[in-house]
């Protein structure tokens, strides 16, 4: 059988990628549950991974957690197997305000959300190909431990044609219907169907073209899709399969044998209310309960569907909800990215879920089977993932508690070390820090600045910026595309040194930085924590150059200092030997400094005076394409900012 899985790189595994992937493939073909890759920044996890799949030609779930860092890893996939399925599965919501009830203010907050449709697309394309194909790699965030609908009703709402066949119009569009899609008016998107005669068009919410089904009275004469803008014919079919436009979908039979189900739960509800004098609480339940009821019976479907899955996937209380992993085939891999932020965010989503449905069932706003709607608790989660391996440059206690075996990956490509770590003392720290960054600035590099408190951060910034050095700060009060913006400045030397409290949340990749500055370095806590300096000390390890200095009061040491630098020493003396012994010079990683998607000000646009609305028109045409192009190369804040611009624009026309 040859391979289905086929990796494309003009690379091949160096340093000490060749025995990770050796003894992590090895132990996966003996049957180990649980494995931890411990990887230094710039060693290539990525690649290791991808190998590990082409190895093993297993389907494989990988998860982040963030959007941004499994758009990055989605690409990177992309890169490494063009043949095959890579699929990005995050959140759709470009915003989202959960349903809720503030019980001391006694204000409900309705669902609020705003969908973004190309996600959505990629979300159902996912779906699809895990069922349609063995070739499957899914980037995911930890939003895949929330229930999507059962994998068994979803195949079975599946629209299967084929040419020669003998079909009735309205029959297909009243399956059509069933499975969520709506009839296009002046609108036309994925999930849409529209009628022109003897021809059927259907906008699949998987894909970026159209179905075109033409028949000559009831037979099915030809299946072509086509481009969504100008109708060029892309393909000519013998047959197509239409899934389902959303993933919440439920047979009639089935609806109509759990409605009763439903009304029942809801007359046991009202009559607890009643009984126990909270009227207005049984009178708001029937209400909106008999609502839902009337339209499952009516269309199929309903604006918060998800609170009925319990019943309509034929789930006991208390019983997992279907997710993505139900749609993987057995005995799929499955790498937990970044396992020291990811893991503890999957272990917290549960019971913030429950502890907001509490109050919206509590007060009468959903039924007690709502609480069913929710994500995996966490031992659900680990029942449902298959091989493990958790990839981490600082590993958790859930990993050391997990890990049948821990392999490292410590040797850089590039030959470069662990930086150099010396520790001075607080009190000669301003003069150290001027002296340092005036050094990095000498070689055409850059300096980072942690500090624990924003008004020490920003502080330390004016004091640079008084002696004539171009600095900015970073905190949490900086906005998120602003920060792209200092950082892509930084990297092109518009700036010689960022002062910041967090650095670890950018997944910074800075190679410029050759000085790093790590104040009140004792101190106890999470900015302070072995896992947090290890992170910041990473940072310098892109620069030939790297030199971290650790601030403290009287050079005091602590347990969490101590212990970072033994292992930064240690990992330094690995790299070291193994540069010596193959003659490689450590060289500064040269990277690409990408484009940032910064939001355009009306002069820039408009320059010139006011337009017309033609030429407004012509803009918002060019708009779009930018959105669809950023869209597709998973830039999804630069697509979000086009939006927001786009919306301005048509007000204005």
């Amino acid at each position: 059988m040859s391979d289905i899985f086929k990796l494309h790189s003009k690379y091949t595994p160096t340093g000490d990628q060749p025995k990770a992937i050796e003894k992590l493939v090895s132990w996966l073909e003996e049957g180990m549950r649980f494995q931890t890759l411990l990887w230094v920044t710039g060693s290539g996890k990525t690649f290791t991974m991808a190998n590990i799949i082409q190895k093993l030609q297993k389907p494989a779930l990988i998860l982040a957690h963030n959007k941004t860092l499994a758009a990055q890893l989605a690409q990177e996939f992309k890169e490494f197997f063009p043949e095959n399925a890579v699929h990005y599965f995050v959140s759709y919501y470009d915003y989202y305000q959960p349903e809720a009830f503030v019980v001391k203010s006694g204000a409900y907050i309705e669902k609020e959300a705003t969908i973004n449709e190309e996600i959505d697309r990629l979300r159902h394309a996912a779906t699809e190909s895990l069922l349609t194909r063995k070739d499957v790699i899914i980037i995911a965030s930890v939003s895949c431990i929330y229930g999507i609908g059962e994998v068994d009703q979803y195949e079975a709402q599946c629209l299967k044609f084929e040419v020669g066949k003998n079909y009735n119009m309205e029959a297909i569009i009243h399956e059509l219907v069933m499975t969520q899609f709506t009839r296009s008016t002046a609108d036309w998107k994925p999930g849409m169907f529209l009628v022109k005669g003897d021809t059927l068009e259907i906008w699949p919410s998987s894909s970026e073209s159209i179905v075109r089904l033409e028949f000559f009275w009831d037979e099915l004469e030809k299946i072509r899709k086509t481009e969504h803008l100008t109708y060029t014919i892309l393909e000519t079919l013998d047959s197509i399969t239409i899934f389902p436009a959303k993933h919440f979908v439920t047979e009639k039979g089935i609806i109509e044998a759990v409605l009763p189900k439903i009304k029942h739960e809801m007359e046991k509800q009202v009559q607890y209310f009643t009984e126990n004098g909270k009227l207005v609480e049984a009178e708001r339940i029937k209400m909106r309960v008999e609502y839902d009821i009337e339209m499952l019976g009516e269309v199929g479907y309903v604006n918060g569907i998800e609170n009925y899955s319990m019943y309509l996937g034929n789930r006991n209380p208390g019983e997992a909800p279907a997710t993505l992993m139900e749609f993987f085939p057995e005995g799929f891999l499955t790498f937990i990215d970044e396992s020291h932020i990811t893991i503890p965010q999957i272990w917290g989503m549960y019971a913030g879920d429950r502890a907001r449905k509490e109050n919206l069932v509590n007060y009468g706003f959903r039924l007690p089977s709502a609480m069913e709607n929710r994500p995996l608790r966490f031992e659900e989660f680990e029942s449902k993932i298959g091989q493990t391996i958790f990839v981490s440059a600082t590993p958790s206690k859930y990993e050391a508690e997990h890990e049948e075996q821990v392999v490292e990956q410590v040797i850089r490509p590039t030959g470069l070390l662990d930086p150099i770590i010396t520790i001075e003392d607080m009190e000669f720290m301003v003069d150290s820090l001027m002296r340092n960054i005036a050094l990095a600035k000498s070689r055409g590099e850059r300096a980072l600045i942690t500090t624990i408190t924003k008004k020490s951060s920003e502080d330390l910034a004016n004091y640079f910026a008084e002696n004539g050095l171009k600095v900015r700060y970073l905190h949490s009060e900086i906005e998120a595309i602003e920060r792209l913006e200092i950082l892509r400045a930084y990297r092109l030397g518009e700036i010689d040194v960022i002062v910041g409290v967090n650095l670890l949340r950018e997944g910074l990749d800075l190679p410029e930085t050759s000085f790093i500055g790590i104040l009140d370095a004792e101190k106890i806590g999470f900015l302070r924590s072995k896992s947090a300096l290890l992170q910041i000390i990473g940072r310098a390890a892109r620069n030939a150059n790297g030199h971290v200095i650790m601030y403290s009061q009287n050079c005091k040491e602590s347990i969490a200092m101590i212990d970072a630098i033994w292992e930064t020493n240690r990992r330094r003396e690995v790299q070291m030997a193994y540069n010596e012994a193959n003659g490689i010079t450590p060289t500064t990683i040269i990277s690409s400094i990408k484009e940032v998607g910064i939001p355009r000000k009306k002069t820039e646009i408009f320059a010139g005076g006011e337009l017309s609305k033609e030429k407004i028109g012509v803009y918002i045409k060019r708009l779009e394409l930018e959105m669809d192009v950023a869209a597709a190369n998973l830039d999804f804040e630069k697509a979000a900012e086009i939006r927001d611009e786009l919306l301005s624009l048509r007000k204005q026309k």
